[in-house]
């Protein structure tokens, strides 16, 4: 890895106790070995899972901590067994930077689901030493959990696609949902659940948003291409979709029953869980068994399925609706993000923020 005078420091923005703020922090990086990838950070997008990270939401937070995972940069090193970059690459990193490569996940590239995946920031990794995600001006990465971010793609737009993007397309890989003509159900519609509908579009899936208020009605329909918006508490409109969904992707980050959505899927339909809640959920095992439903979960998705879903978002020509910002606007951000009060991914553009300067 380098000695300790070979090694590099960059300055990142992090949270140092659970309030969450987050502030300059310089640390130092590893030396760039073998199967090592130096980049330059352009962007990191904000997720809400960030959120539940730097506030210790789930009680295993470690400061300081920076964080970040939905990351672009340009390669700017690579190590003497790095054949798939080379300098100048633009490319992206997710939310895993290590697994064990010998468990069946790893062998099956589903290295998400490896027990010992080590997590791209609030983690340790095998040198000892903390990792920290993309609120930095660089991170080294070991090349299998880089991706090509495709020619012409804007790095703004690749950044939520990271996690955001994969964490919708590989469900529908995994649970045979590509096909068209399906009918789904995106619940919430924040980061993750706008790119959940214009995947399932661009999937030729009959889309309906399920939200708590009326104010994304317009933006759904209208921007994001859904077919129908129906709000969750309208028990006429819930009555009237009833039985009639082959999947819901469930994209909410906060406790909430689950009842009033599994009686909108069909026979053998799927809820499919993909937020970070803190709390039990609960639901009543008849609405479960008199459909033969399935609540099922999904990770993010595999580095396979992140290069996938980058092709596929280039091929159909699909972005992300963002706001970029500047890091010193970072814990705004975050308290906006909090609110729901964006659309609908925060992308933080790093290099013009001149951190490493």
């Amino acid at each position: 890895m380098g000695s300790l005078e070979d090694e590099r420091t960059t300055t990142g923005w992090a949270a140092t106790d659970p309030s969450g703020v987050l502030s300059p922090y310089t640390y130092t990086l590893r030396n760039t070995g073998p199967e090592d990838v130096f980049i330059k950070v352009i962007c990191c997008g904000i997720c809400h899972s960030d959120i539940h990270q730097i506030k210790n939401d789930l009680g295993m937070s470690n400061y300081p901590m920076v964080p970040g995972h939905e990351v672009v940069g340009e390669v700017i090193e690579v190590g003497s067994n790095v054949s798939k970059f080379k300098i100048g690459d633009t490319v992206g990193v997710g939310c895993i930077v290590g697994c064990c490569r010998n468990c069946r996940p790893c062998k099956s590239d589903k290295e998400q689901y490896c027990n010992k995946k080590i997590w791209s920031y609030n983690d340790i990794y095998t040198d000892g030493k903390p990792t920290q995600g993309g609120f930095a001006g660089s991170m080294v990465t070991d090349q299998k959990f880089v991706v090509h971010i495709p020619e012409g793609m804007a790095v703004e737009q690749a950044a939520p696609l990271l996690c955001a993007g994969v964490t919708v397309y590989s469900p529908m890989v995994h649970f045979g949902l590509k096909e068209s003509g399906l009918r789904g159900g995106i619940l919430g519609l924040g980061g993750v659940g706008h790119m959940g509908v214009k995947i399932a579009k661009a999937m030729g899936h009959h889309v309906t948003v399920i939200s708590s208020s009326d104010r994304k009605r317009e933006e759904a329909l209208e921007d994001l291409g859904a077919d129908d918006y129906v709000i969750s508490s309208d028990a006429t409109r819930m009555q009237e979709i009833a039985d009639s969904l082959d999947y819901i992707i469930d994209t909410v980050p906060v406790f909430h029953p689950l009842e009033p959505y599994l009686s909108l899927l069909k026979l053998d339909g799927k809820l499919i869980l993909t937020g970070v809640i803190n709390t039990p959920l609960q639901f009543l095992t008849p609405v479960v068994m008199l459909g033969r439903k399935i609540i099922t979960g999904s990770f993010i998705g595999s580095m396979k399925e992140t290069e996938e879903v980058l092709e596929f978002c280039r091929e159909k020509g699909l972005t992300s609706q963002i706001e970029v910002v500047k890091m010193d606007y970072i814990n705004t951000a975050v308290e906006r993000l909090e609110k729901n009060d964006v659309r609908y991914r925060f992308v933080v553009d790093v290099v013009a923020s001149k951190l490493d300067q």
